[in-house]
């Protein structure tokens, strides 16, 4: 099955639920399954590093070490993708511009915003889903 791009609607459903899965597999620390949402050699600029992630070996493994950074933390981080902006392309990716939000959680605390940012993708089809080919994001106020 291949994803129909044929209406606004349709591939607002589809980016829409692609980013649901793709963010709680993060939160839930699913490393590989969330490292394979992007394309092979996908990239992943974040703030602060000195180089992008590239490949899903290196999006896994930069997945594994934050979540078991936040266990060692006892915080819950929840992903929030909101606010999005989607451009079809002409070559049949999408362009994506959204609000992300991340809430963190002490155990026993109450949920606190933890970054505010801006994330913008290049999404591919790839069968019936989504793959990232390129993510940047920046935040806000670094």
């Amino acid at each position: 099955m291949s994803i129909t791009t044929t209406t606004p609607e349709l591939i607002r459903a589809g980016v829409e639920q692609f980013y649901a899965r793709h963010m709680q597999l993060l939160d839930a620390g699913e490393a590989e399954a969330w490292a394979r949402t992007f394309t092979e050699d996908g990239v992943f600029h974040l703030p602060g590093r000195p180089q992008p992630a590239r490949g899903r070996a290196a999006l896994a493994e930069g997945a594994r070490r934050a979540h078991a950074e936040r266990l060692d933390s006892g915080e819950t981080h929840r992903h929030w993708h909101g606010m999005l902006d989607i451009t079809p392309q002409d070559d049949g990716t999408v362009r994506v511009r959204c609000y992300a939000l991340v809430f963190a959680t002490p155990r026993g605390g109450e949920p606190r915003l933890h970054r505010s940012c801006v994330c913008e993708d290049v999404l591919v089809p790839s069968g019936a889903e989504w793959q990232v080919e390129h993510r940047r994001v920046t935040r806000d106020g670094f």
